[in-house]
């Protein structure tokens, strides 16, 4: 071991739309919100994270709430930078030193990702005093932290559903053979639940509501086994102003994705068209791999398989299984250099 290896922390980074994971040591140390409060006069960042998101839709013109990450890549590179910095003096180990360490990475980026937003992800790494980076594509990340062996010559397909994109790929032989990338994902189906409240129930709810209806009630089918049970939901009446409750089904969240679901639905069955056969045939008996957040949605791994009429699979904590993955690579450099890009 010599001395820079002394001074290298390693760090595997999932930044994601709706959430950042940060793995050090093989554990995960950060899981929060990607979400940031400045302060509009002094131009200063007062809170990011959970404090931020607890701050969402509740500001005064002096506060305002920034999401930097939109569709998977870095909306607001200012932002996005100090939110990282921020989580990563927060980790406990790194927090104890007195000089801030130099750093190995492996960040996660979106399949669909132009060279533009590949070289701001390196560039925030580089001010973050990082002397090794390496990015990894997200259904790549996915899938070995699924468990899938991916330097075998046998093709998977794994969906991941994150906050911004939904990326589709079919992997063998340590490469991505061909994937799909659509702007259909988590943050999606919370708008289309927002907008479903205003027209149907004439109720305007914010994005923190929006996404609370759909963990608690969000449904990508209307016959579900164990059906979750109706929720009441406060909000502002556009009719009278006044603040007003209303009823509602999963049944009703299941119309309102509808349209979205369908798109995910398309552009998996394009991904499937232009597979080899081989391949297809290997798919045929592996199965699909689901993992992300928003695979987490009831019934959309039987949606998937009714379409596709084969056998889809949720990994076992889908939140965090592209950072595992990434983890994964970060320990195991050698064994992944070919999937890494520096």
């Amino acid at each position: 071991m010599d001395f820079f290896d002394f001074w290298t922390e390693d760090i595997a980074i999932d930044l994601g739309t709706a959430n950042t994971l940060i793995i050090h040591d093989g554990k995960v140390v950060i899981d929060s919100p990607s979400i940031v409060a400045r302060d509009r006069s002094s131009g200063k960042i007062i809170a990011t994270g959970k404090n931020a998101r607890l701050m969402q839709g509740k500001t005064h013109e002096n506060i305002k709430t920034i999401r930097p990450l939109k569709d998977g890549v870095i909306a607001d590179f200012q932002a996005s930078e100090e939110m990282i910095k921020e989580f990563i003096k927060s980790i406990p180990s790194i927090r104890k030193r007195i000089f801030s360490p130099s750093l190995r990475m492996v960040i996660c980026i979106p399949s669909g990702i132009t060279e533009v937003e590949k070289r701001a992800v390196r560039d925030s790494a580089i001010h973050m005093n990082a002397k090794e980076i390496y990015l990894i594509f997200e259904p790549m990340a996915a899938a070995i932290g699924v468990g899938i062996d991916i330097m075998e010559p046998r093709g998977n397909m794994i969906i991941d559903i994150g906050g911004g994109t939904t990326e589709i790929a079919v992997i063998a032989l340590a490469g991505i053979v061909c994937d799909k990338s659509v702007k259909v994902a988590g943050d999606l189906f919370t708008n289309d639940i927002m907008y479903y409240m205003r027209t149907q129930h004439n109720l305007y709810v914010g994005e923190t509501t929006g996404e609370k209806i759909k963990i608690q009630i969000g449904a990508a089918t209307e016959d579900l086994e164990t059906p979750p049970e109706d929720m009441l939901v406060q909000g502002r009446d556009l009719l009278s102003g006044k603040p007003k409750q209303v009823q509602v089904s999963y049944r009703e969240i299941a119309k309102a994705l509808d349209k979205s679901i369908l798109r995910i639905e398309d552009a998996v069955m394009e991904c499937l068209s232009s597979t080899p056969p081989e391949l297809a045939a290997d798919i045929y008996n592996t199965g699909i791999y689901l993992a992300g957040g928003g695979s987490m949605l009831r019934g959309l791994d039987k949606r998937l398989s009714r379409k596709t009429d084969l056998p889809v699979y949720i990994a076992e904590d889908p939140l965090r299984s592209v950072v595992r993955g990434t983890g994964v690579a970060l320990k195991e450099l050698d064994k992944y250099k070919s999937v890494l890009l520096s």
